[in-house]
């Protein structure tokens, strides 16, 4: 029996979840007389309570961690010759692995009867996105532009190195390695790009209330967006620190 199972993720309220665990009760009443045919459990209901173990579990995660997108849900065929004692009980599921139920997961379906058993289901959750992709190749070292980067649909339940929900997280970066069209940015593949580089002059502004003062100044470090770095006040030759506000820029406070 070859049951490949795929649903799409809708919100999380709770009438939706009441309907969940209604279908889950009708699916494991209306699927017993036909999978427990002589007094066995066959792999359609494992798998039906499997599939609804797993919706109600990532919907209960994606609302608990307020993480927008969709999902799909793939139940892996399991051998149709198994054969397992009718449970006198209800079936339960628990995730086995991983600690989320994202990606590669494998749900522990359980008899907790007369006479117990444990079946292991694997599973696919596959969740999908809006992240940061380039849009055209880029090269290593490159500092990446607006240009250079749109938002699309991902499925990131593989990417293991951190993705970007913003293209003003990318925008300004440097690229660590080279990228090609339509690949997904990862934070392994940006490194804060320098704006100021040791020996720069650069403009140092003093912002209190309404007061602003300008003075030159003379950086004794490289930084980049935001940083804080040493530069020397060519009026007064203190050296202080600043915060890099543009290329050419810094900024202290009063």
């Amino acid at each position: 029996m070859n049951i490949k199972t795929t649903v799409f993720r809708r919100l999380g309220s709770p009438q939706y979840r009441r309907s969940l665990c209604a279908w889950m009760a009708l699916l494991a009443l209306g699927a017993g007389h036909q999978a427990r045919a002589d007094n066995v459990t066959l792999p359609d209901l494992l798998i039906g309570v499997t599939q609804g173990f797993l919706e109600f579990t990532v919907e209960d995660y994606l609302a608990t961690t307020q993480t927008p997108g969709r999902y799909e849900i793939q139940v892996n065929p399991l051998d149709p010759r198994l054969r397992m004692p009718m449970c006198d009980k209800e079936l339960t599921g628990s995730l086995e692995s991983p600690a989320q139920p994202i990606g590669r997961v494998t749900v522990r379906v359980r008899c907790d009867g007369s006479s117990p058993w444990t079946v292991f289901v694997p599973a696919q959750v596959r969740l999908f996105r809006e992240v940061v992709t380039v849009t055209r190749p880029l090269k290593r070292t490159g500092i990446i532009g607006f240009e250079d980067v749109a938002m699309r649909e991902r499925d990131i339940s593989q990417i293991s190195q951190g993705y970007l929900t913003s293209v003003d997280q990318a925008i300004g970066q440097k690229l660590t390695r080279p990228m090609v069209s339509d690949q997904v940015i990862t934070l392994v593949h940006l490194e804060q790009a320098e704006v100021v580089r040791k020996g720069d002059q650069v403009v140092i502004s003093a912002s209190s209330g309404g007061l602003n003062v300008k003075m030159p100044g003379e950086a004794l470090a490289n930084g980049g967006m935001s940083e804080q770095i040493r530069v020397k006040n060519l009026n007064s030759k203190r050296v202080i620190k600043a915060r890099v506000t543009a290329p050419g820029q810094v900024e202290v406070a009063l």
